[in-house]
């Protein structure tokens, strides 16, 4: 999803100081989630099921496709949370008795503020401290449309120990430094959380959508009153985790965390997108210290062995648990791109770029060419967009000052250009990807090579651009008049595969990677559109099988891998007639007996047991 251009560099060139931007970037863990694909891109793959029983499954009311997103499960209730509706009104959490599996039902609906969402965060804990005992629904808001007085942001806590009478603990409890552009009284948006006992203290980690310093640390020892013990940015923070290569890895954040009590200690294992997955002591989360973390192979080792073509990883460390015996940590890297764009000029420049979500798509093996115009920002109220002349042109936009989708639509309306590419700006300067709308191909690229398009890259200057204090209102080529032309510029679409599975083992240091896993229909060019979004999205291990793992692989249905001599095999398989959307999987027991609670993005939830070996 993050488009094919993104890669970790050295910490000294990362972008991560900088706080998230409002016009369309992925530079953060909510823009991840906001694209089309998430119940999109329709088509799915034949129904099949192997070594799986539907044990039971329930609808919840919904009234658009993609209404629900993670589960929860706890007691003999599960807990999906709910997405984003067409009038952003009606977040939450629906509760389901599962106490008969074979027959769930819907018995309470938990909102959250009006103009907030529910995404990730969807997770049930009993907790026994001087303060409290009971069990806390803990879940996140991320906020749509425009934020009034009844949006929350942060997360909230709410008592469910009697399920069918909820009460609020705390309401967008969170990081309320100045920084998050909804106002004051809304603290920043999180995209998921984390909540663990840890004897007489409780805590909750949070993922903070809003900056740099996004791994955000509770102690709700105390649920009605949470107070911030600290605040980490991991690049910055730990820097060892930082990787030089492969260079197009510049998307650091975090994403999503469990923690677990391993060898007396409490182990956070942390999702940091193209940093990685990384491993944190936080027995004292005041003073949290690093143990592991994992790099990116320099070529994609799943594309390689798979499919025979060697190309850069995506990163995007999306999701990891440990397995029950804690000798490996299972990691899925979520990537809703299955190409990956190269580009060239006539004078033998050769760059990479990304492409927009939501704008016409370069099909495998398509390419665009078309000599390129520089119109400045493109944004209401600057120069117009001068229109496209004789022959085949291409648009190129210097990003800020206003959103990708404004920026498009100029140039759309100034007509005459087959594409858009936007190129970065001053204080920001790397390779990005975009959120973007609109009816021409769009495309971005690093500052360097906007620069290059018009032969001007003698006039680049790397440490002057990281240092440019113009971080929002965006900044033009110096010397370049709106209007000019350049190079011609071809831009080739490539197959990379769908997002996969990582088998690391457990330790310290850097973590050896044993294994990969994927569908192997992820990693065949055929299926690049048409059959649903064929990437992986979470992982549950089992909690008394250490060799056995249950995945929600979106329309590539509920997948079931072993771990055998270090290597990942699947062992079952499932998807519906007429196709499914899986977001979430939690592992549960009920009568002796182990079942995955799994959430259908445009149905609900599904409730299966592995039968197979």
């Amino acid at each position: 999803m993050a488009a094919a251009a993104i890669t970790l560099v050295a910490p000294s060139a990362m972008a991560h100081d900088e706080i998230r931007s409002s016009d369309g970037a992925i530079d953060n863990a909510e823009s991840t989630h906001v694209h089309h694909q998430h119940g999109g891109d329709h088509g799915h793959l034949p129904a099949t099921s192997s070594n799986v029983r539907v044990v039971g499954k329930a609808a919840v009311n919904q009234d658009k496709e993609g209404r629900v997103a993670d589960v929860g499960v706890h007691n003999g209730y599960a807990y999906l949370a709910a997405f984003s509706d067409p009038n952003c009104q009606k977040g939450g959490v629906y509760v389901f008795d599962i106490h008969d599996p074979t027959a769930p039902k819907q018995i309470n609906f938990i909102r959250t503020g009006i103009n907030s969402y529910v995404g990730e965060g969807s997770q049930v804990v009993r907790i026994d401290t001087p303060k409290f005992t009971g069990d806390i629904l803990a879940f996140n808001n991320e906020i749509c449309g425009t934020a009034g007085p009844s949006t929350v942001g942060g997360a909230t806590l709410v008592d469910v120990t009697n399920p069918k009478v909820h009460k609020y603990l705390a309401e967008g409890f969170g990081d309320f430094d100045p920084v998050g552009g909804f106002g004051a009284g809304v603290a920043h948006e999180v995209h998921s959380v984390f909540v663990w006992d840890a004897g007489d203290k409780a805590y909750a980690v949070l993922v903070d959508d809003d900056e740099a310093a996004d791994v955000d640390i509770f102690d709700i020892t105390d649920p009605r009153t949470p107070v911030k013990v600290a605040e980490y940015d991991l690049l910055h923070d730990f820097p060892q985790i930082g990787q030089a290569a492969p260079a197009n890895l510049t998307q650091v954040f975090h994403h999503d965390m469990v923690v677990k009590k391993i060898g007396g200690r409490q182990v956070m294992l942390v999702s940091y997108w193209d940093g990685g997955y990384v491993l944190l002591d936080v027995t004292n989360p005041a003073a949290a210290t690093y143990l592991g973390d994992t790099d990116f192979a320099s070529v994609d080792p799943e594309l390689l062995e798979s499919a025979g073509i060697s190309a850069a990883p995506e990163g995007n460390a999306h999701q990891a648990e440990f397995t029950a015996d804690n000798q490996y940590v299972i990691a899925a890297d979520e990537d809703f791109n299955p190409t990956v764009l190269a580009g060239a000029t006539d004078d033998g420049t050769s760059f990479r770029a990304s492409t927009g979500d939501s704008t016409p798509q370069l099909g495998v093996g398509e390419q665009i060419s078309g000599t390129a115009v520089y119109v400045g920002r493109a944004c209401p109220g600057d120069t117009a967009v001068p229109a496209g002349g004789a022959g085949t042109q291409v648009a190129v936009v210097t990003r800020g000052a206003c959103a990708f989708t404004e920026k498009v639509a100029s140039v759309a309306a100034a007509g005459g250009y087959e594409a858009v590419v936007i190129a970065n700006r001053e204080g920001d300067c790397g390779a990005f990807g975009m959120t973007v709308a609109g009816s021409l191909p769009t495309f971005s690229v690093d500052r360097r090579t906007g620069f290059s398009l018009f032969d001007k890259e003698a006039a680049y200057d790397e440490t002057a651009c990281q240092a440019g204090g113009d971080t929002l209102d965006g900044s033009l080529i110096p010397g370049l008049a709106v209007g000019a032309t350049g190079d011609v510029v071809t831009l080739t679409s490539s197959f990379d595969g769908w997002g996969y599975v990582h088998l690391y083992r457990n330790g310290t240091g850097k973590l050896a990677e044993l294994d990969t896993y994927a569908l192997p229909e992820s990693h065949d060019p055929d299926h690049a559109s048409g059959s649903g979004d064929l990437s992986v999205h979470e992982v549950a291990t089992s909690p008394t099988r250490a060799d056995l793992a249950y995945f929600s692989y979106y329309a590539g249905g509920f997948r079931v891998a072993k771990i055998q001599d270090d290597e990942l095999v699947e062992v079952a398989r499932f998807i519906d007639e007429g196709g499914n959307n899986f977001w979430g999987v939690e592992v549960f027991a009920h009568g002796g007996r182990e079942y995955v609670a799994a959430s259908d993005r445009d149905y609900g939830l599904y409730i299966f047991e592995y039968t197979g070996p």
